[in-house]
């Protein structure tokens, strides 16, 4: 690990110890790539203002962590020269249909998103929805999206964890488990905790739906503070 992964992830982390290794959530998500995929007009009600907000004004060249189903993409420019990463191919196979679907013009590849197979500087723009709940690391994640975005460019998030309103945040305590056995999601992380501990510097953020949503306009780190 290296001195920048030297981190406690209990700190971060409330559901269980041990978390789901790469492989694990590769093999949970082949289970649910195509549901998520048939029901994302959910998604779009509940969350679409969320990550038009955050993405709809990002140019350039523009990198989309954890795309899963693409479901970020109809909220982008129409310009931006994108490019989607995840660690699921069936994931992917569904992205790719939604490319074709909006008529977006984007390059996919799969990959781990705490090890990025871009060089520094990369892109204009990376973003990120409703995934620092799943990834093993998610500061490594996070740190990983600070190196690859140009220290001019911008980091945008929109993620999710416990409510601040108790009674459904005593429900997603006393589910928190379960859900993450079933879905690999860890649904009561505190966001705002992630990305201080991931060294970013946050330029705005906001929260939303009884808490439960955080959204993030991060600015890189400039390359002597890597």
């Amino acid at each position: 690990m290296s001195p920048h992964q030297n981190h406690d992830r209990n700190d971060i982390d409330p559901a269980p110890n041990r978390p789901m290794s790469v492989s694990e959530i590769k093999d949970s998500y082949a289970e649910y790539a195509d549901r998520m995929h048939r029901f994302e007009w959910i998604d779009r009600v509940i969350l679409g203002r969320y990550r038009r907000d955050r993405f709809g004004d990002v140019e350039g060249r523009v990198l989309d962590v954890a795309c899963g189903t693409g479901t970020n993409f109809r909220y982008l420019p129409d310009a931006v020269d994108l490019v989607g990463i995840d660690v699921s191919p069936e994931m992917l196979a569904n992205a790719e249909e939604r490319l074709t679907e909006l008529d977006i013009d984007g390059s996919l590849r799969e990959m781990d998103a705490q090890e990025l197979e871009f060089p520094d500087d990369s892109f204009d723009a990376v973003i990120s929805a409703l995934s620092t709940c799943t990834f093993p690391d998610p500061i490594a994640a996070l740190r990983e999206m600070d190196r690859v975005c140009k220290p001019e460019g911008t980091i945008r998030l929109v993620e999710h964890g416990r409510s601040d309103v108790r009674p459904i945040a005593k429900y997603q305590e006393w589910r928190a488990d379960a859900h993450y056995a079933q879905t690999g999601c860890r649904w009561t992380q505190n966001p705002r905790e992630i990305a201080s501990k991931a060294g970013l510097r946050v330029r705005d953020t906001d929260t939303g739906l009884f808490g439960t949503i955080t959204t993030f306009e991060i600015t890189p780190n400039r390359r002597e503070e890597r």
